[in-house]
């Protein structure tokens, strides 16, 4: 059986490369992190046990300043979870641990997605 790419999947992961090759390092917005890991738990609104969740360690001293997470339903087109500004406010002002929510906005049939994206931050911060 042979694989045929899918065109909006791979121009997809080419805009996701280039924003990353962009954006400023994450060392560079936030020097005095030293480490970043987020829980990631999604689910539906309606269903309180989340339908995944995974761990994501971040490579501090190589990691863009950009968290841009896709929706985790294959159906999903367009959907996606930019965190970016949640994030970078958190870390700057060096908390240890904070979470938020993220609603998808993409659509899954003929309708829109609304899964439900929530993380725990938990970082680590360089002494001066």
């Amino acid at each position: 059986m042979r694989w045929r790419r899918d065109p909006e999947a791979a121009r997809r992961l080419a805009e996701r490369r280039r924003r990353e090759d962009e954006a400023p390092r994450l060392v560079a917005v936030v020097p005095k992190l030293e480490t970043l890991g987020i829980r990631v738990l999604e689910g539906m609104p309606s269903i309180s046990n989340p339908v995944g969740t995974h761990t994501r360690r971040v490579v501090v001293p190589t990691a863009p300043a950009l968290f841009v997470l896709p929706c985790g339903d294959s159906q999903c087109r367009d959907g996606g979870h930019e965190l970016t500004e949640q994030l970078l406010a958190g870390l700057q002002q060096e908390k240890l641990q904070f979470e938020g929510e993220d609603c998808c906005r993409g659509v899954t049939g003929g309708s829109e997605c609304r899964r439900v994206l929530h993380y725990v931050a938990t970082a680590s911060y360089r002494a001066v």
